[in-house]
């Protein structure tokens, strides 16, 4: 057993997204949540920038003597992770990134567009999924413009409404980057009801089953949650996204 916390970094408010889900699986666990909104979005980033951003990230993390860290991200897990992994082998890392997967094995005869930043997009990574699990009537579609303009509280309907023009068809969005489950209203005000897949529940099992697995699991009857942020009305916009039904 093990009262250390478990870790998460994300590009601005988005990783929260995936917080809300881990906790309401692991109450108990004491929670430190970095939100980099400083560097966002990590989309546009290349390769070396990011590696360095996330980098700074992990040493700030590390200070609190983590038991996992969670890349809340999909365009840094797709792009750096491992190489974050190569340097730091004594910690354990869990990414995230775009649940193609689900959709070939529950929704294969489905009209599906996978939504992602420019740079998970472009990652070698997700093309390698996408080649090896899309479907026959699947899109990658590129939002880069879409995680800046949520994290900056703008509305993405104009955004969406150019970018989604031509997709008013689709019964499925994969929501490839943790910010895009805040714009699913303006989506949907643009395709119609769809089906949203984010995965974040396969997440939050997954983090269970790795401190279930290595003994790890919180002795705290309540856990408790520390942000860091650049300022106050970040952490008053994660508070309420973990808060929210």
């Amino acid at each position: 057993m093990n009262n250390n916390p478990i870790c998460f970094f994300d590009s601005g408010i988005g990783g929260s997204t995936i917080l809300k889900e881990v906790i309401k699986k692991l109450p108990n666990e004491n929670y430190i949540y970095l939100s980099d909104s400083n560097n966002n979005p990590y989309g546009n980033k290349t390769k070396e920038e990011l590696f360095k951003i996330v980098n700074n990230n992990i040493k700030t993390l590390l200070k609190y003597k983590p038991k996992l860290i969670i890349c809340a991200c999909n365009t840094a897990t797709t792009t750096v992770l491992d190489d974050i992994r190569k340097k730091y082998k004594d910690i354990t890392f869990i990414g995230t990134e775009p649940a193609i997967k689900i959709v070939h094995d529950k929704y294969k005869n489905k009209k599906t567009i996978i939504l992602t930043t420019k740079g998970t997009a472009q990652s070698e990574r997700l093309k390698k999924l996408f080649n090896k699990y899309k479907t026959t009537d699947c899109t990658l579609v590129e939002a880069p413009m879409l995680a800046s303009l949520i994290e900056t509280g703008k509305n993405p309907y104009p955004y969406l409404k150019e970018l989604l023009k031509n997709y008013t068809k689709v019964e499925v969005v994969v929501l490839g980057c943790t910010h895009f489950p805040l714009a699913k209203k303006e989506i949907e005000k643009v395709l119609g009801k769809v089906l949203f897949i984010d995965g974040y529940s396969a997440i939050a099992n997954k983090i269970y089953n790795s401190l279930k697995d290595n003994n790890l699991l919180s002795l705290n009857n309540v856990g408790n949650l520390h942000i860091i942020a650049p300022n106050q009305n970040i952490k008053n916009k994660i508070i309420e996204i973990i808060k929210e039904n």
